[in-house]
């Protein structure tokens, strides 16, 4: 009888940790409907430039895992490639510039949503108000966006 009972607990165990691996990460849903194509490519490339570190927070694994989303930190800094154009955007909307590239910010219950305009694909980043000041997230993002995702034309 004691092996039965031993078996139990360790069964037990082993699928919660088997549950807890699968699900492991931030829940962060690619853009709908998918980039394909150039954009796909250039969202590729921008995933395998980000930097380690945004606001001095390291990366945070996200769920899926994806070429088209990226995390940082917790509260998570969350970065979405390949996103459809923000309804907010207007000829007369009052952007941010971070070092050359342009962002159109939208004030969220708890922090800011940023998406690049004038690039070829559309990029987001929500980034929590733990950070304030928000945009300096951007500053650490800059870079990568800039050498992967080219301006429209």
């Amino acid at each position: 009888m004691r092996p039965a009972r031993i078996a139990r607990p360790i069964v037990a165990t082993l699928a919660l940790l088997t549950v807890a691996a699968c699900s492991a990460g931030l829940p962060v849903p690619p853009p709908d409907p998918l980039p394909t194509g150039a954009a796909a490519y250039a969202c590729s490339s921008l995933h395998g430039r980000l930097p380690d570190e945004v606001s001095g927070q390291t990366t945070t694994a996200t769920d899926p895992h994806s070429p088209l989303t990226s995390a940082w930190g917790t509260p998570s800094i969350v970065l979405r490639c390949g996103v459809a154009t923000p309804a907010a955007l207007t000829p007369t909307s009052q952007l941010v510039t971070v070092d050359g590239i342009d962002w159109l910010p939208e004030k969220l219950t708890h922090g800011y949503l940023f998406t690049t305009v004038g690039r070829a694909v559309n990029v987001e980043v929500s980034v929590p108000d733990a950070y304030s000041p928000e945009a300096g997230a951007l500053a650490d993002l800059a870079p990568s966006i800039a050498a992967t995702i080219p301006a429209s034309g």
